[in-house]
């Protein structure tokens, strides 16, 4: 019987030295996070998807470890990271779990990267340090009961009063949000133009319901933001934010950490499929003597490789400021996609094994289900990318 998957033995493929374009730093960073997920992530993940349960320590450990906010100036507590180091964090922790990534990406992306781009001086000194730590953990109100490839059509608003504004509405499907202290909220003013909001747990009126009975992300947290007559302080207004660019451009950050973390999640069920391919008797020989094990083994090696390319050279355009839309939509629609054949690859390969806990291959799989959904689902960015190419917008 091969041995139970033990993630501190996983090898990282990297079959056209990728390893060489990276920067020492990078692989400093790469390294520490990949040691973190070893220690404080896999012993745990496994029982806390089997249960359900959110691990409340983890956001102070990612804040310890510098996981929240990496590329935020260090004037405000981030990292002042480059994109591709971002990028090889979040290939990381998702190789130990999608939802743990999903915990990350929301703080770094969408909670203090719009802080930090549309928030007043104010606003980034009191909310970014504490989120940077972990000592906050923060939620993105943008996707609705009844809006979510078209976010445009939300129905959450907000008036003006004297001193404050008064907001109404809900969001569905937000992750952080049973634990989170701070929600930046996407809501229409009077005139019907989107702005950000940033609403604290305790406001009066502001509650978080949690989603139960998930089959996907079981070990992150995740609920609803519900609004009644929530009075949200002046001072509480993203001073930059304006119309639906400003969420739309957090997703472009978000996506951007996916399209490298899903990687991490093929890596992990690749290297648990070659492993146990080799030591799996069947026939008086190895599996991995067989021919159509090998043609999986080939295939996954040669799609993680090519997603390995695509992350790269997306985070090189990234550094220079070049990223486009488009390419960030190709790049997260693609790895996706990547990374649910090879997980399925891989749970053919375990036979059996691959729907018991002793491996990663069914929590990836499921966990991926969800991924290829949210931040704009596979069918939408296959949109985005044919209105690039033809300018017309199939999906309005």
């Amino acid at each position: 019987m091969p041995a139970i998957h033990n993630t501190t033995d996983f090898e990282a493929p990297d079959f056209y030295g990728i390893d060489e374009l990276l920067t020492d730093d990078q692989k400093l960073v790469r390294s520490a996070m990949r040691a973190f997920v070893n220690r404080e992530i896999s012993p745990i993940i496994e029982e806390c998807a089997q249960r359900a349960v959110f691990p409340a320590e983890m956001p102070r450990k990612f804040g310890e470890i510098g996981a929240f906010g990496p590329t935020i100036p260090a004037e405000y507590g981030g990292g002042g990271l480059d994109a591709i180091s971002y990028g090889l964090m979040m290939q990381e922790i998702e190789r130990g779990d999608s939802g743990m990534r999903s915990c990350v990406s929301v703080q770094s992306s969408l909670v203090m990267w719009p802080i930090h781009a549309f928030g007043s001086e104010e606003q980034k000194r009191k909310y970014l340090p504490k989120l940077a730590t972990g000592e906050w953990l923060g939620c993105f109100g943008l996707t609705e009961p009844d809006h979510g490839s078209n976010p445009a059509g939300m129905q959450t608003a907000f008036t003006e009063h004297s001193d404050h504004y008064l907001l109404n509405g809900s969001k569905l499907w937000i992750t952080n949000s049973p634990v989170a202290d701070l929600a930046v909220v996407w809501a229409k003013n009077e005139q019907g133009r989107v702005r950000g909001l940033l609403v604290e747990r305790g406001m009066e009126g502001f509650s978080t319901p949690e989603i139960h009975h998930k089959w996907s992300l079981r070990a992150s947290a995740t609920g609803e933001l519900v609004f009644q007559d929530v009075k949200v302080p002046k001072e509480n207004l993203l001073p930059d934010s304006n119309g639906m660019k400003s969420p739309l451009r957090c997703l472009d950050q978000a996506r951007y950490g996916i399209a490298w973390g899903v990687v991490g999640a093929a890596m992990d069920c690749y290297d648990s499929a070659r492993r146990y391919a080799l030591e799996r008797q069947q026939f008086g020989k190895p599996i991995a003597a067989f021919q159509l094990v090998q043609k999986k083994l080939a295939e996954m090696l040669t799609e993680i490789t090519k997603a390995q390319l695509i992350c790269w050279r997306l985070g090189v355009l990234k550094n220079e400021g070049k990223a486009t839309t488009a390419q960030i939509s190709m790049a997260k629609r693609n790895n996706v996609e990547m990374a649910l054949n090879v997980v399925r690859e891989a749970r053919q390969i375990h036979g059996a094994m691959g729907i018991s806990g002793d491996y990663p291959i069914m929590r990836h799989l499921m966990n991926l289900e969800s991924v290829v959904t949210y931040e704009g689902t596979h069918d939408i960015h296959l949109l985005i990318l044919g209105n690039e190419i033809t300018g017309i917008a199939a999906f309005k």
